[in-house]
């Protein structure tokens, strides 16, 4: 079985925990480690359960908790050699570096590291399988690359960015400059944009879409939905929304029975 959850997503922190059998790992940490461990027991957890952080980029919306958390309870962070080099994750006990597209497996855990357009150092987004099942994380990306699209066809359940209205974003109170960075192909997804990218990846696979990483200032989850129409119509039951001060839920990916096995 592969279930994941969030303990929230956004521009004021993002954190998303994955389970495979006996591993749980954390992706990225952009809260205080007092909020981080709150939020982890509302899931059911706590800190020591985690076997690794995995961390996509270096922005402190993903970062900020990291080396605190890690530091603590003694928990080994993975991450690419530009993210390492940033210099914004100083302090962590046990770093392991990887090149992007260099699978790792952590515990009951396989994960495929996904270099995307991001304006940070080195960043990757995260395709985890366990079960004969997959879950893409796909929240920071300011464009859509046929790489990106071929490493994320196919899976079962994605968490997907959707983080702002293109109209909302050129009409609100960022500065210029702060609009061209969140626009531009090395920012964020927009709404259609988002849209697209699930049409490209097809979304007759999915069990369940996470609508992630949504900006409290320019977009709403309505305007998100409606982008959605064009790729799911009205109203699917597949699609959940992340919110920034609650995360979501656990969701479950049933395990693929091997052949001559059944799973209750």
């Amino acid at each position: 079985m592969l279930r994941f959850a969030s303990l929230g997503s956004g521009s004021k922190g993002n954190a998303t925990v994955v389970t495979g059998g006996d591993t749980t790992v954390l992706i990225d940490c952009g809260f205080s480690l007092r909020e981080t461990q709150r939020r982890l027991a509302l899931l059911g957890l706590s800190p020591a359960d985690l076997a690794a952080i995995l961390v996509t980029h270096e922005h402190s919306d993903h970062s900020a908790g990291v080396s605190r958390l890690a530091k603590q309870w003694d928990i080994p962070v993975y991450l690419t050699h530009g993210t390492q080099r940033s210099g914004r994750l100083e302090g962590c006990p046990r770093v392991s570096c990887f090149n992007s597209e260099e699978r790792l497996q952590i515990g009951d855990l396989s994960v495929e590291p996904v270099a995307v357009p991001h304006d940070a150092r080195e960043p990757c987004q995260y395709r985890l399988t366990h079960g004969g099942r997959s879950l893409g994380v796909l929240t920071d990306l300011g464009s859509i690359t046929p790489h990106v699209v071929e490493r994320f066809r196919g899976c079962d359940a994605l968490v997907l960015e959707f983080n702002h209205d293109l109209d909302m974003l050129w009409a609100g109170s960022y500065p210029p400059s702060l609009k061209q960075r969140v626009a531009s192909d090395w920012g964020h997804l927009n709404n259609h944009q988002a849209a697209e990218l699930l049409r490209q990846l097809g979304p007759e696979t999915l069990e369940h879409l996470v609508v992630a990483h949504i900006s409290e200032q320019n977009n709403c989850p309505t305007r998100a939905a409606a982008a959605l129409e064009s790729v799911l119509g009205v109203g699917d039951q597949r699609v959940v929304f992340a919110a920034q001060n609650a995360g979501f839920d656990w969701l479950t990916l049933a395990a693929v029975p091997r052949q001559g096995q059944a799973f209750q």
